[in-house]
């Protein structure tokens, strides 16, 4: 049996990679605000909208619904005037957020030098 060598598009056709598929749903500042926020329990859709004061209410509904569809969000709908939805981390949502951490404290340690260096070069005449 012959094996071909693995091409480019083996790896990054945007069509076939699974890796692209699960980080273009969780990639965003958004849904990493979000899953995280909900690392605490259970919270109402004003709660996400509080805690995440430049979110708009159409980005956050966006947002929650495809993080419900890719299964890390569940919600619960209370049949209420005005109904009452409260969203909280499946077990896939809680996985993510342990991947998500050490990125957290990356973030963390090296701030400063992140900053450090956008000062630099937006400081360069370009």
């Amino acid at each position: 049996m012959v094996t071909r060598k693995k091409t480019y598009d083996d790896f990054y056709n945007p069509n076939i990679c699974p890796v692209r598929h699960v980080l273009n749903g969780v990639g965003d500042k958004w849904t990493i605000l979000i899953v995280t926020g909900l690392l605490e329990g259970e919270k109402r859709f004003s709660d996400l909208n509080r805690n995440i004061p430049d979110i708009s209410k159409r980005m956050l509904t966006q947002t929650l619904r495809r993080l419900e569809r890719d299964g890390y969000v569940s919600r619960r709908v209370t049949p209420t005037v005005p109904a009452r939805a409260d969203y909280r981390l499946t077990e896939l949502g809680e996985s993510l957020c342990a991947m998500l951490e050490p990125l957290a404290h990356w973030a963390l340690e090296h701030r400063t030098e992140v900053a450090k260096a956008r000062a630099l070069y937006d400081s360069r005449d370009t």
